[in-house]
């Protein structure tokens, strides 16, 4: 947690932007400066405003979950943030999000957008007013710029292990598992047996990490790396490919490819040296 902390500030003398960490559950482990802005200060003064930062930073979570990727947006409040998932295999442990930025030409055009944002608020208009013009102009390609050093950072922490959110849990032991032998002869009852535990157990932590069961993402993982295989090996036969991908059965392969992308292995082949 050290390490992280001194990370979080390294980021912060170089951006001079807030950077905050959080777990799978979006619960805050560690920012840096660990105080907000004033700005934001005054806008959580309210309840009902407080509630909707709340409510943004969810939304915003749920959408970077979604499409695994960076996402940058404009708060409620009419402040900019980005927000990037921290993934270790196919497993989310966590978010970077990195907030508070002032992204406008000027303060004037600024204010004039945030007062129409907030006016329904209960606070003080001129204390927030001060505080908008205490807010330094960070240009859109600065922020795209930290948004890509942030990315990197998340990459940072899953390769040095220095984010132990859920790292020896049982959901990202399975996904190593998972990752490692997906072409070989597993299945649900195997995988339960190798840690211990019910298929309902299994079946559960499938669905809320995967959002299919055991069965279908391992389905899932043979026929894209078929895909892979069809894309960048044309000259591997497809019996080649089916047992690569963990089939032994030639014509099965076919039929779940098929069933799967919509179109044969040789249509879909095809299809993608044509585009060449």
């Amino acid at each position: 947690m050290n390490k992280l902390k001194l990370l979080l500030k390294d980021f912060y003398n170089m951006s001079k932007i807030r950077i905050t960490v959080f777990d799978d559950s979006f619960h805050e482990l560690a920012a840096y400066p660990e105080q907000i802005a004033p700005f934001c200060q005054i806008i959580r003064s309210d309840a009902v405003a407080a509630a909707r930062c709340h409510h943004c930073d969810a939304q915003a979570c749920e959408i970077a979950a979604k499409s695994r990727n960076l996402y940058t947006y404009r708060c409620h409040a009419g402040l900019t943030e980005s927000i990037t998932p921290i993934i270790i295999g196919n497993i989310i442990i966590g978010y970077l999000l990195f907030g508070h930025v002032f992204s406008y030409r000027t303060h004037d055009e600024g204010w004039i957008q945030i007062q129409d944002l907030c006016k329904s608020y209960s606070i003080d208009m001129h204390e927030l007013k001060a505080a908008c013009k205490k807010q330094p102009v960070i240009p859109e390609n600065y922020i795209s710029s930290a948004s890509h050093i942030m990315q990197a950072v998340a990459s940072y922490l899953c390769m040095e292990r220095l984010v132990t959110l859920r790292r020896q849990e049982l959901p990202v032991q399975l996904d190593e598992y998972i990752q490692a032998h997906f072409t070989e002869n597993i299945d649900a009852p195997q995988l339960a047996r190798q840690f211990g535990i019910g298929k309902t157990q299994l079946y559960e932590i499938a669905k809320q990490n995967y959002g299919v069961g055991i069965a279908a993402h391992i389905r899932n993982l043979r026929i894209e790396k078929a895909r892979q295989l069809l894309s960048e090996q044309p000259g591997l036969s497809l019996a080649e490919i089916a047992s690569a991908c963990g089939y032994d059965d030639y014509n099965y392969f076919i039929t779940v490819f098929k069933r799967t992308v919509g179109v044969p292995p040789k249509a879909y082949a095809n299809s993608i040296h044509k585009k060449e």
